[in-house]
């Protein structure tokens, strides 16, 4: 599919991840993007979708936009994340077939995967047990755009693809500690503790399970091929293979930062999953994706970046 000459609504457009996407989308010469705000168009109301593609009028949509956070937002909000994520997949699914879209694009997420999955996570896993307790909500709801987009096809020929990132850091991430997820956590609590000359950190859980992660531009070129070249209703991985502790996580970004403090694991905080490490050689073969960006480079940019965006009231390091 020539995505250059096409009509392309990315929801979620002017989030972190689809920021990146419309990068991407632009390197692609793309003529006609269109990025639909919250303000104009709630998309877990039907009537907004519904006048959302009557004003956009998309050959594709990509759809980005999610209710998400960390652990401690998915404990919060269970419900809420349940539910804003369930009913947009669905409704815009539904309604995107009904209006005649050539091919719809759903982000999935990794918690979506069973709890104790076998390691590395191969697609076929997926509903060989329940997802790790304190992001089920999401990981089920977000999980249903692939039921629908399977059934979909099966009896409409609606195109419909579903993809798999795994966690994302990189620049325009949440550096909010009361949403935020662990990369960007932890950035933020090295440089304001070495800003106030703190002796400790404290981070949450024991530091002993594994993630895996990739950088958000890599994640955003995967999205662009796929939506270029897959037309497969099978779900696939993308990440970039490499697995890692968060003892390991943390000690690496606080080297970066240049914090020299302790790290104080809180264990009485849940670790959330054991472990994560995606089987990726699914996004090579079907449409010749493959993340190139180390995770120390990564890290880096994304240290680099927040240094430079900082808000106002944040506390501000040498």
């Amino acid at each position: 599919m020539n995505l250059s000459d096409k009509r392309i609504v990315v929801t979620g457009g002017a989030g972190f991840l689809g920021k990146h996407v419309l990068s991407q989308l632009q390197a692609q010469q793309c003529q006609h993007v269109f990025v639909p705000r919250s303000r104009d168009f709630d998309l877990r109301k039907e009537n907004d979708i519904v006048l959302m593609l009557h004003t956009y009028a998309p050959d594709i949509i990509i759809h980005l936009a999610a209710v998400v956070g960390g652990i401690g937002a998915n404990q919060k909000n269970p419900g809420k994340f349940f539910y804003d994520n369930l009913i947009m997949g669905t409704q815009l699914i539904e309604q995107a077939r009904l209006f005649g879209v050539k091919k719809f694009v759903a982000i999935g997420t990794i918690c979506s995967y069973p709890k104790f999955a076998p390691v590395p996570f191969l697609e076929e896993d997926l509903w060989n047990g329940y997802p790790e307790e304190t992001n089920a909500p999401y990981g089920l709801a977000k999980k249903m755009m692939l039921v629908q987009s399977q059934a979909y096809r099966e009896q409409y020929g609606f195109n419909s693809i579903f993809l798999l990132p795994v966690n994302l850091y990189g620049p325009h991430d949440n550096f909010d500690l009361e949403s935020s997820h662990v990369i960007p956590a932890i950035i933020r609590k090295c440089l304001e503790a070495k800003a106030a000359k703190q002796d400790e950190i404290v981070l949450w859980g024991t530091g002993n399970v594994t993630r895996e992660f990739i950088y958000v531009q890599d994640a955003a070129r995967a999205i662009v091929l796929a939506t270029e070249k897959y037309d497969s209703s099978d779900p696939v991985n993308i990440g970039s293979g490499e697995e890692m502790t968060i003892a390991e996580l943390a000690s690496t970004i606080q080297k970066l930062c240049g914090y020299e403090g302790r790290i104080v694991w809180d264990a009485s905080k849940p670790d959330g999953q054991p472990r994560r490490k995606l089987a990726t050689d699914k996004a090579r073969d079907a449409f010749g994706f493959t993340a190139t960006t180390p995770l120390l480079a990564g890290l880096q940019q994304t240290i680099d970046w927040y240094r430079q965006h900082r808000r106002d009231d944040e506390v501000k390091a040498p």
